[in-house]
Formats: structure tokens, C-alpha cells, sequence
């Protein structure tokens, strides 16, 4: 019997990864159309939970076992364990918007081998929209290649900020006010999965977090990371048990915006570009 080399392998993993978070995102779909959304739970402040949540995690973390049972699985509902191949899983990102009847809401999952993020994809069911990269490999929405925005002006920029119950209040403020300062514009849609790879196909300049989990980011940088983009060493200022700061943003803005959320960027791959921090509409890298 021959046996099938880890490169196949991992493109095995690859594909059933897109294969499974579209059955999943048709579950989650078919939910959000059927009003199940309406019927949630508090799990904390600001912190919503649907039944649909719970059925999306369980079909991903069954599928993914029952065909890789040497992996671990780690979700964002039922926890599970890290080892060394594990897959990491947002059910349902953007569960406040789901629950609300806004269909701007997304399912993540990133495969993590040996501390590196290899492969992550980000559905959005209700605009049929699948983001997929591979490390060293490029990113893709529906298959197509996608890139970074080109913005190198502060005051031309859309920076997405999310909020988390762990920040205080105060510093979250200080940053916006910090972004805001640059010239850039701050908005927040209530999916960092999705603020994510709106920066990896340019809708968004700019996405910033002081803590987010790592089922909610690992898939989104890789694929501003694999579009072109600076992101911040997430799995060496956080972790993925108990998440982190997080940044991503086109090259040229990147630097900036890491001064003012005092998120550092990776030194690895994309090295962050020079940004001037003049005053608001400045070049970056003038």
C-alpha cells in the first residue's frame, strides 16, 4: 500500500475545507431564511447565540473528524482540544446580525499544523461569497485571485474596528480617536471574520481589534496576509486559546495604523512598509 504524501494530504484537507463550509453555510442560510434566527440567547454581554450556531459546529466538527480523525478540533461553541493539526472553527460570525435578521454574517475555519495557520476559508452564504487561501499560495474569493487595496492616503482610508467586552471602553475610544486623528474613516459591521477579508479584496483599508478570538481571525489573516497585505504575528502576541490583538491593512497605511493601535506587525513575510504619521490625509510613506 502506498502511502499518500503530506503534500496531497494537506491538499485533501484543503478541499474538503471548502467542500464543508458551503454544506455548512446552506445550513446556516436555510436557518437565517426559516427565522430561527429570532429565537436567541445572551451568552455575556453583547454576546449572542442562536440554535444555528450549534448545528453549524456540529456538522463541521463531525465532518472534519469522521474524515480526519488523527485532527483536533477547536470551535468556538463546544471548545474541544489544540493538537498538533488542528482545526479551528466560527460556526457563525456576525451572530448579532444573524440574530437581527442582517445578512452580513460569515462561517471561518482555519487548519493550524504545528503552530502555522496553512490553510483558512471565510463564507458568506448570503452573498454566496467564498474566500479561500493557502499559506504561500495566494487568496481567492469564488476562486478568483484577490489583492489588498492599493490606498496610501489616510484620509482616502476605511479602517474597520472591532469591540470586544475585554477592552475598557476608554482604550477602545483612545484608538478611535487615534484613527480618526489620521484622517481615516472607522465603521464597524459586526463581523471581524468578514472586516478581514474585506481587507484582503480591498473593500476595507484596515481592519483593527485590541482582542479577538483566534476562531474569528486566523482564516481572515491569512488571507490578508496571502493578498498582499501586513498583518500582525497573532499566535506570538495572543494565542489560540485565549486570542489577542489583532491588525490588518494595506502596506502602505499599515505602519500607521500599528502606531496608533500599538498592535506590532509581523517582521516575517509582508514587511510592513514606512508610513508618515504627519497629520491626517498625509502620504504614507512620504
Amino acid at each position: 500500500m502506498h502511502s499518500v504524501s503530506d503534500a496531497a494530504l494537506a491538499e485533501t484537507r484543503a478541499d474538503y475545507c471548502r467542500s464543508v463550509i458551503r454544506t455548512a453555510g446552506d445550513l446556516v442560510l436555510k436557518g437565517f431564511h426559516a427565522g430561527v434566527a429570532t429565537g436567541f440567547s445572551m451568552k455575556g454581554p453583547q454576546d449572542y447565540l442562536t440554535e444555528t450556531d450549534a448545528a453549524s459546529e456540529a456538522l463541521i466538527r463531525d465532518s472534519i473528524l469522521a474524515r480526519f480523525p488523527g485532527d483536533s478540533f477547536f470551535g468556538e461553541e463546544g471548545g474541544g482540544a489544540i493538537g498538533e493539526r488542528v482545526w479551528v472553527v466560527d460556526p457563525v460570525d456576525g451572530t448579532a446580525n444573524f440574530a437581527r435578521g442582517i445578512p452580513h454574517f460569515c462561517i471561518s475555519i482555519a487548519y493550524v499544523e504545528k503552530g502555522v495557520t496553512e490553510f483558512g476559508a471565510i463564507y458568506n452564504p448570503a452573498l454566496d461569497e467564498l474566500y479561500f487561501a493557502e499559506r504561500g499560495r495566494g487568496a481567492s474569493l469564488n476562486g478568483k485571485s484577490i489583492r489588498v487595496a492599493a490606498t496610501h492616503r489616510y484620509d482616502a482610508a476605511t479602517i474597520e474596528m472591532g469591540w470586544s467586552t475585554r477592552v475598557a471602553n476608554e482604550t477602545y475610544l483612545e484608538v478611535v480617536k487615534g484613527l480618526l486623528d489620521l484622517g481615516t474613516n472607522v465603521r464597524r459591521a459586526g463581523s471581524g471574520a468578514l472586516a478581514l477579508a474585506y481587507v484582503a479584496d480591498g473593500r476595507s483599508d484596515g481592519y483593527v481589534e485590541l482582542h479577538m478570538n483566534s476562531w474569528d481571525c486566523l482564516a481572515g489573516l491569512l488571507l490578508v496576509s496571502e493578498a498582499g497585505g501586513n498583518v500582525c504575528p497573532f499566535l506570538d502576541i495572543g494565542s489560540l486559546e485565549k486570542g489577542g490583538p489583532v491588525l490588518a491593512a494595506a502596506p502602505a497605511i499599515a505602519a500607521g495604523i500599528s502606531k496608533v493601535a500599538k498592535i506590532p506587525l509581523s517582521t516575517a513575510g509582508n514587511s510592513p512598509e514606512k508610513a508618515h504619521l504627519g497629520g491626517p490625509g498625509a502620504l504614507a510613506g512620504a
